[in-house]
């Protein structure tokens, strides 16, 4: 296993979607996980140490994992398989491990709350890890990267809109 952590989370050019980036303990490589708003809204909530009025789904399973008398030992990103990724939760309940299926943005999330290390898959770091060269070489061939489509025809019409923004009248001057 490889132990990463979460470099950022960004927002897709494409979609609603963010991205979280982990990357790797000790190297450049990194590994994108596209997720969902609020999943991405709960990770950074918890990062930047805001607490939310009421408790998350993510706070709620882990009052529940503490209230069983069981705790969070890691989490780790165990497989890639047709472009979906699949995590475990992995709990110490009583001496005895128990590992919990989970899409790999909650187990994000709770491992944020719990402070665990979280893990990636040797297999799985091997078939989708980037290096920050990669990433360079795909944007400047004006190639779709994991963080969407980056030629210029198509980020011309948002040129072309920021332009045409009338930002007097905006902030009302």
């Amino acid at each position: 296993m490889i132990e990463v952590t979460i470099d950022s989370i960004r927002v897709s050019l494409l979609s609603q979607n963010r991205i979280v980036v982990l990357k790797e303990e000790g190297s450049e490589r990194f590994l994108p996980i596209w997720i969902g708003p609020f999943e991405a809204d709960a990770i950074t909530l918890q990062l930047q140490g805001m607490e939310a009025p009421r408790p998350l789904t993510h706070d709620l399973l882990k009052s529940v994992i503490e209230t069983l008398g069981a705790e969070v030992l890691h989490i780790v990103i165990n497989s890639l398989e047709r472009n979906t990724y699949y995590a475990r939760i992995v709990l110490d309940n009583n001496g005895e491990t128990t590992e919990i299926d989970s899409r790999p943005s909650d187990a994000i999330a709770l491992a944020v709350r719990v402070s665990v290390p979280i893990y990636v898959a040797e297999e799985v770091m091997e078939q989708a890890g980037m290096m920050p060269e990669e990433e360079m070489a795909l944007s400047e061939e004006g190639g779709r990267s994991e963080y969407g489509d980056t030629s210029s025809e198509d980020l011309g019409a948002f040129k072309d809109f920021v332009e045409g923004l009338d930002l007097d009248s905006l902030l009302g001057n």
